[in-house]
């Protein structure tokens, strides 16, 4: 469950790198915002791990370029709906995970923090499908 945290922590803040080349002020304060979230997400993973003694992960996922693909090569309105539709999987991905991970907990730590992420997580993704439904 860990790594796969971590992986969407990736995928967050490789947002904010294609963002800073073609997004608007607004998506690119979201991303900005997601990637500080998502360097919280890691320091407090970070943490239980070492409670815990389970090993750091500190890899990168195929999953990441490629949902970025389709960003990077957009412009303009084009680039908005990509940026918010290429976040839906890789919430959805997580938040799956996390409910997975719940269903049969190994670590009361761990578990607590996968309580509290899950309602972030969801809002979000909301957020992102309504957003994306507006543009």
């Amino acid at each position: 469950m860990i790594s796969g945290l971590y992986n969407f922590s990736r995928f967050q803040q490789g947002l904010l790198e294609s963002t800073d080349l073609k997004g608007n002020a607004e998506v690119k304060n979201l991303a900005a915002l997601r990637a500080e979230e998502a360097a919280k997400r890691d320091k407090a993973l970070r943490q239980i791990q070492e409670a815990i003694g389970a090993e750091p992960h500190a890899g990168k996922t195929a999953s990441v370029g490629a949902s970025l693909i389709e960003p990077e090569t957009s412009d303009g309105p084009s680039f908005v709906r990509s940026f918010y539709a290429s976040q839906i999987p890789e919430y959805e991905s997580a938040i799956d995970l996390l409910e997975r991970y719940l269903k049969a907990p190994d670590n009361t730590a761990l578990a607590a923090f996968a309580r509290e992420q899950l309602p972030l997580l969801r809002a979000q993704v909301k957020d992102a499908e309504r957003t994306m439904a507006d543009k």
